[in-house]
């Protein structure tokens, strides 16, 4: 590998960025792209597709051969409320190949008995997520229907471009929520990426399944994070 696409490779795992390191077979060469770059035609498209997927993957483009090498942060859910919900969803988010992070100030619910093997901060939420910021793959639910614990995570989510934001609450719920963000300065077309009420529509009941009903809508966004918004710009 060239010396310095090594060097552009290491940076993007700091900053837990994505990148696809491309090698032509047949010359040898190599280039990173950085997710977010422009590659024009079918290899550009055969790069969006391994960002997409995150797997590796040879491509033949007018006949020559590429080695598409995908290096992609580990995405994270963080869960704002250790509630009966991320009870259900820590476990099964850790087996989809997550980093969970559960925040939550209520010390009777963020016990290490409750939630064992997760990392678990009974802070509020402004607090622990100076220690360990979101990102772009980072992924948050906010759940624990208290505005003073949820509010502020949301807000530090949308600012952080989280490629997924959901809130639990009804409809009549959100609507309150969107005046109280609204009031914060939040743009509407900001708010508007919020998912609520939280979790695909399959009539989920208990904490289980609405807990696979919000990993199911979070693996659907991470799976096609920008993708309309790329397809807007080509349009």
């Amino acid at each position: 590998m060239d010396p310095l696409s090594l060097k552009k490779l290491n940076a993007c795992r700091r900053e837990r960025r994505a990148a696809v390191l491309v090698t032509d077979l047949g010359g040898g060469r190599d280039r990173v792209v950085v997710e977010g770059d422009t590659v024009a035609g079918p290899l550009g498209e055969a790069v969006e597709k391994a960002f997409l997927s995150g797997k590796s993957a040879t491509a033949e483009i007018d006949g020559r051969q590429f080695f598409l090498n995908v290096h992609v942060p580990p995405p994270r859910l963080v869960m704002i409320g250790a509630v009966h919900i991320s009870q259900a969803l820590a476990p099964m988010a850790r087996m989809a190949g997550f980093d969970v992070h559960i925040i939550d100030p209520r010390t009777a619910f963020a016990s290490p008995e409750r939630f064992p093997d997760v990392r678990l901060d009974a802070e509020w939420p402004e607090e622990a997520l100076q220690k360990r910021p979101l990102d772009a793959y980072c992924a948050l639910a906010a759940l624990t229907h208290d505005p003073k614990i949820d509010d502020p995570a949301l807000k530090a989510a949308l600012d952080a471009g989280c490629f997924y934001i959901g809130a639990l609450g009804s409809r009549k719920t959100h609507a309150r929520r969107v005046e109280r963000l609204t009031g914060a300065g939040l743009a509407q077309d900001s708010i508007e990426r919020i998912h609520a009420p939280i979790g695909l529509a399959i009539g989920a009941a208990s904490p289980a399944e609405i807990a696979i009903a919000v990993l199911a809508e979070i693996i659907a966004a991470l799976r096609s994070r920008g993708l309309e918004a790329r397809r807007g710009e080509a349009a």
